[in-house]
């Protein structure tokens, strides 16, 4: 079987049994008080979404944002507030907010999705507050209000940090902060960096991310087809070995700007960069086609 032939075939089967979050998209990556922790964006199934929370990032609304709301067993939210210099010290203010954006709601609420907070009764109301689900949500919060929009998920070891998070002591400081976490808290008084804080924001767009033993990448098979795949890592003994997942080829109409390459001639993959940790990446990528029945890549070699 030709390797082209793997494609079409798991593209056939994936409009059967479509996975929406299988797909290598822009990365945020956030320094905060708590950690590192790195959001992949699903930008192909909430274009607006993202497009919205990108632009929130631009323009540094979310650099010295805090986490203001800690429900444990639910979500942590952040978005509406942020810590600014002034002549007399720090203080907290609201973030300046974008007209608010159509709902997208598409994916489901589970564990370490990010989605957008919004107005009660108003699905289209969402502007810069997001959360990250603790749990599984999807029974509540994709039927309320037209669906909470789930844009990305957290991905290497970030749920970590938001566990932590949740882990903190929580105390009503008046307004919308009625669930505020805070960090280093003596338990009398609460001040301002006490809170949890985002330091610094990055955006990366590498061709491939690897977390959860889940490689997914943009791929151009080499006879005008382009797709977005997903490979799963079965063993790394005695050397590192994925499988494509068929389920997961979604074709695409567009050239992304970073995309991989596959030869038909030699049946070697080669990805330029893959994202392996919130500051690791590795580069030049090249898997061989050992097994085009079963679709199985043994890696070769990476700088």
């Amino acid at each position: 079987m030709r390797i082209s032939q793997i494609f079409y075939k798991a593209a056939f089967i994936c409009l059967l049994f479509l996975s929406p979050t299988a797909q290598a998209n822009s990365v945020a990556c956030f320094t905060s008080s708590m950690g590192q922790f790195c959001i992949e964006l699903f930008e192909t199934q909430t274009p607006i979404t993202t497009a919205n929370f990108l632009k929130y990032i631009d323009s540094d609304a979310y650099t010295s944002g805090i986490f203001h709301r800690s429900i444990p067993g639910f979500v942590i939210q952040g978005g509406g507030f942020k810590v600014v210099d002034g002549t007399s010290g720090d203080s907290l203010v609201p973030v300046n907010t974008f007209s608010p954006i159509v709902n997208e709601f598409k994916i489901s609420n589970t564990r370490g999705t990010v989605a957008m907070a919004k107005l009660g009764g108003n699905p289209n109301s969402a502007t810069s507050q997001w959360f990250v689900n603790l749990a599984d949500n999807s029974a509540n919060l994709d039927n309320q209000n037209g669906g909470f929009t789930v844009f990305g998920r957290v991905i290497f070891d970030g749920v970590t940090v938001f566990d932590a998070i949740a882990k903190l002591p929580v105390r009503n400081l008046g307004g919308s902060l009625t669930n505020a976490p805070l960090k280093d808290f003596d338990g009398v008084h609460a001040a301002l960096s006490n809170l949890v804080k985002i330091d610094r924001v990055e955006v990366t767009d590498p061709t491939g991310i690897f977390s959860d033993s889940i490689l997914s990448f943009a791929v151009d098979i080499g006879t005008g087809q382009m797709y977005h795949v997903s490979l799963r890592l079965i063993s790394d003994t005695p050397s590192y070995e994925f499988q494509l997942d068929p389920t997961s080829v979604v074709p695409l109409s567009a050239t992304p700007g970073n995309i991989a390459t596959l030869s038909n001639s030699i049946n070697q993959l080669q990805i330029p960069s893959v994202m392996i940790g919130a500051s690791s990446t590795v580069k030049n990528v090249v898997m061989q086609l050992t097994d085009a029945e079963l679709y199985k890549f043994t890696l070769l070699s990476f700088e």
